[in-house]
């Protein structure tokens, strides 16, 4: 049966995509594959086994309706400077328009009315000052926190309501290859998981929403069909713990702080990113088994630490164009360190030029609340560029935050955040392929979940326009 249109991927942008297409009266014939489980069914086995079992044939944590973000932590970014560079391709005032219109969607399926980072004007205005005067950027962005338990429920009853609309969906199938006729896409190949049994969807429109974990797989496919694109950036860095007490007036005044600098001797971009204030650190396992590190925080419950990633940006240029590879290696790198799991350290033993052991951080002020990471030493796989800037960084956020460079401030590692290569689009995100459209972090143009939102609000009205 031919569907109008198909989604690969049942994260923030495809969901979104399919829900604004019935909202404008689109056709009901969509299909949305997903290579994960529906959301009632994604289930980590870490709270009772103390450990990541790294389950098979894919991560609970990462993969399934709503996909990783969502289930990590579940913050919107209530403002267009957050969350990649799709405000470049349709505009800052159509971006700013879509937030608003998108958040009310949350609020109608349960979003917690209170915005997080407003109302703070001139305790906001101290922390410009001091970020200022340390060579750092602050970016106030109101955010819009779901936590991690309500983000499922809220992502639960979105799922029920496109199934109610008589959505497809499929789960347990992983997209293949695209179905071509010439320089046309007519749809997608699929394989279940569990058996091998092979599908092939004819479709009018094809949508890619296979979010960050993706990325490399919508590579791939970019080589294979000429599908237009340019090398993007890959983050590298590190997931930073430290005592809620050292953090409490940035976590009170803003919640999240987003900082932005540019240490010297090289200059790449450095930033704050997924601050979680009383979370906790947790880890999430890729197809390859590569392990990394990410934060998460509920809304009910709290640990004593907050977390938050500090990431540095590469770009590369020619010769070179495989980013993703690169921070893969990496992190396997660091994994073989690890013994396959996350590896923790000090950052006073850091500068120290030793490892961390597990005694020192026995008897600590900061206790891991990512209880089998492994006290190691990640300089030996990390590069120096990406350390020294991290270094950096760290410092200048302690004049910020005094404390936050504090001996016992943990840094885990890998945190990489892989972005496909940004696919060339219009602003209507029509690729050089008819019938073919890429959305939110698998794309390279969206970085987060609000931005993934809008992209697929974005989609599902052209879509309507095109199948009304």
């Amino acid at each position: 049966m031919l569907r109008d249109t198909v989604i690969i991927g049942a994260g923030p942008a495809g969901i979104f995509t399919a829900l604004e297409l019935i909202r404008k009266g689109g056709p009901k014939k969509i299909t949305i594959i997903e290579k994960g489980s529906p959301i009632e069914n994604r289930r980590c086995p870490k709270s009772i086994t103390g450990r990541c079992i790294n389950c098979k044939p894919y991560c609970h944590i990462t993969t399934g309706f709503s996909g990783a973000g969502a289930f990590s932590d579940g913050k919107l970014s209530l403002s267009p400077e957050v969350g990649g560079d799709l405000p470049e391709l349709i505009g800052y005032d159509t971006a700013e328009q879509l937030i608003r219109y998108t958040d009310g969607i949350y609020l109608e399926f349960g979003a917690d009315q209170h915005v997080e980072g407003v109302g703070n004007e001139q305790e906001i205005k101290e922390i410009r000052k001091r970020a200022i005067q340390a060579g750092l950027k602050l970016v106030d962005c109101p955010i819009r926190h779901l936590g991690t338990e309500k983000a499922q429920e809220i992502y639960l009853a979105i799922e029920r309501y496109l199934q109610d609309q008589g959505v497809e969906m499929l789960f347990g199938w992983n997209c293949v290859d695209l179905r071509m006729e010439g320089s046309r896409c007519t749809g997608v190949l699929c394989q279940r998981a569990s058996t091998g049994e092979t599908l092939e969807i004819p479709a009018a429109h094809t949508v890619i929403a296979a979010g960050r974990r993706g990325a490399d797989w919508l590579n791939s496919l970019c080589e294979k069909h000429d599908i237009l694109h340019k090398p993007g950036t890959v983050d590298i860095g590190v997931r930073v713990e430290v005592r809620n007490e050292v953090m409490e007036e940035v976590n009170r005044v803003l919640y999240e702080s987003k900082l932005i600098g540019y240490p010297r001797p090289f200059k790449n971009k450095v930033r704050t990113f997924c601050q979680n204030p009383g979370g906790f650190v947790s880890q999430e396992n890729y197809d390859n088994d590569l392990a990394v590190v990410n934060g998460h925080s509920y809304k009910e419950k709290k640990s004593a630490n907050t977390n938050l990633s500090i990431l540095c940006s590469h770009n590369f240029t020619e010769p070179f164009n495989q980013p993703i590879e690169y921070a893969q290696k990496i992190g396997e790198l660091t994994n073989m360190l690890g013994a396959g799991r996350i590896l923790v350290q000090r950052y006073g033993d850091i500068l120290d030029g030793k490892r961390t052991w597990q005694k020192e951080l026995d008897h600590a002020n900061v206790r891991p609340t990512l209880p089998d990471a492994v006290a190691g030493d990640i300089t030996a796989a990390m590069p120096y560029r990406t350390m020294t800037n991290i270094i950096q960084f760290i410092q200048a956020v302690d004049h910020v935050v005094p404390g936050f460079a504090s001996t016992e401030t943990l840094l885990y590692s890998p945190e990489l955040k892989f972005y496909s290569n940004k696919v060339k689009m219009d602003d209507r995100f029509r690729t050089n392929v008819q019938g073919l459209y890429c959305l939110g972090d698998a794309s390279g143009w969206t970085r987060g979940l609000m931005m993934a939102s809008i992209m697929g609000v974005r989609m599902g009205r052209e879509l309507a326009a095109l199948l009304g």
